[in-house]
């Protein structure tokens, strides 16, 4: 298949992998944050990590828009289902995130709560339409690339006059969740990130040239495929070691057959035109980010849930076992859980890690990456 069974070839991985162990310098260490969890399941499912040096080291990032949801916002939306009475819509793996009482959205179904999965917002759409006497509430999660949907939805909620449809949001922003990363006083230590493609697509590569600039940490924006990322390890090692003969940071896009310096821009202007930014939002393993996510403006008020059925945010702790908060931030790999692959796995998820198809947790479990001897 054009564009995939190339990007697959055995022998050339092995080419990069040699180029890699060539270039990298065994006396320093490389330490490359993968964002997005699309690049943690590749790298898993297809063994990269085996392919690198004892010298390169990947590190799991917040990039999971189902494992950075706060608890609270799943208690939020479930509360919407069982008190509010409303057609609670969402995406397939935000059914199975551990709220609190032992609750998900998916049990709250079984109890008798109108819960239903869809597949896009043009699904919830249509449920509001096919049932006027009822209160519709997509709950809206996710990065850039899922907010334009979200954006288009509420334009035609508004232009058709439907009254019954709105949206719980909890769209978040990529760049705020790196500054948030790099600025942890004590956090981890990174020499450069493996930016995420399908954000890219719409944000463009320029919001990544303040980490270069400010921070010194190159970003390199990789696609899905085995040899994309492969690609952007080489080219990221060759980055650090130019500036560390005094070189300076840049953004580098590997994945230029989808990704451009400014994006979509009709994309960005839909997105403005129906958003803004929050003050601040609570991520799961980042606390609270000042300006990471995005509301309604005023003149779609009407579509917020919240102030619709005048819901409240309460945060609510992580479970004490779980180490989601500290997988996200590059603390912990999956293995450093005492509970994972034991009390926690993909059919018993006690964290959010564990749930998402995007999640490094489910990523080592479903790939036998568990069985690997923690470092």
């Amino acid at each position: 298949m054009k564009y995939v069974d190339e990007f697959r070839d055995g022998e050339l991985a092995k080419n990069i992998s040699a180029n890699i162990a060539r270039e990298a310098n065994p006396a320093h260490a490389y330490r490359l944050m993968e964002f997005c969890g699309g690049h943690t399941h590749a790298i898993s499912r297809y063994g990269l990590a085996d392919l690198l040096p004892a010298s390169v080291r990947l590190i799991h990032g917040p990039g999971c828009p189902v494992c950075v949801l706060p608890v609270g916002r799943v208690d939020q939306a479930i509360r919407l289902a069982t008190e509010a009475g409303v057609i609670l819509c969402t995406y397939a793996d935000t059914m199975r995130v551990p709220a609190s009482n032992n609750l998900t959205l998916m049990r709250a179904k079984a109890a008798g709560a109108d819960v239903r999965m869809i597949y896009s917002t043009q699904d919830a759409l249509k449920i509001a339409r096919d049932n006027p006497t009822r209160q519709v509430v997509f709950l809206a999660i996710g990065f850039e690339t899922t907010t334009p949907p979200t954006a288009v939805a509420i334009k035609q909620a508004a232009a058709e006059g439907l009254k019954n449809f709105s949206i719980l949001c909890n769209h978040v922003l990529t760049p705020a969740a790196m500054h948030a990363i790099l600025s942890v006083q004590g956090g981890v230590a990174l020499d450069g990130f493996i930016g995420p493609a399908h954000v890219s697509t719409v944000i463009g590569s320029q919001p990544y040239e303040v980490f270069a600039s400010d921070y010194a940490k190159p970003v390199v924006i990789a696609g899905f495929e085995p040899l994309d990322v492969m690609q952007a390890i080489l080219m990221l090692i060759r980055q650090i070691n130019s500036q560390r003969n005094n070189g300076r940071a840049t953004v580098e896009n590997e994945f230029t057959r989808a990704v451009t310096r400014y994006g979509n821009l009709k994309a960005q202007q839909l997105v403005a035109d129906v958003f803004e930014l929050r003050e601040s939002f609570e991520w799961r393993g980042l606390g609270s980010v000042p300006h990471s996510a995005l509301r309604l403006r005023a003149k779609f008020a009407d579509y917020d849930a919240e102030l619709r059925f005048n819901s409240e945010y309460v945060a609510v702790p992580d479970h004490k076992a779980c180490e989601c908060a500290a997988i996200l931030r590059g603390e912990k790999r999956p293995q450093q859980c005492k509970i994972f692959g034991t009390v926690c796995t993909p059919e018993n998820p006690i964290g959010s890690c564990m749930v998402s198809s995007e999640g490094a947790c489910a990523a080592h479990y479903s790939y036998g990456r568990f069985r690997e001897i923690t470092q």
